[in-house]
């Protein structure tokens, strides 16, 4: 069964933002918030490919092969 929530006392600066970001959205102000209710308390998890793909932008490497850096810090001592 639905529940209605109230939040008493929010900040004018904070409640121009809500709005701004509820039409930005294309939502009502009552949407926006149910919306952002829902993406804060749902788990968000993502699928092999996505962590992959977002993986790859970031073009993560080690500078060089390990056994390499290995020896040159143990021949550099």
């Amino acid at each position: 069964m639905p529940v209605n929530l109230s939040i008493k006392n929010v900040p004018d600066d904070v409640a121009e933002k809500l709005r701004q970001r509820a039409k930005k959205n294309h939502r009502s102000l009552q949407g926006e918030l149910l919306h952002l209710l829902e993406a804060s308390v749902t788990p968000h998890r993502i699928s092999f490919e996505e962590f992959d793909r977002k993986m790859a932008k970031i073009d993560f490497s080690t500078p060089g092969d390990s056994v390499e850096i290995i020896r040159h810090d143990r021949d550099t001592r």
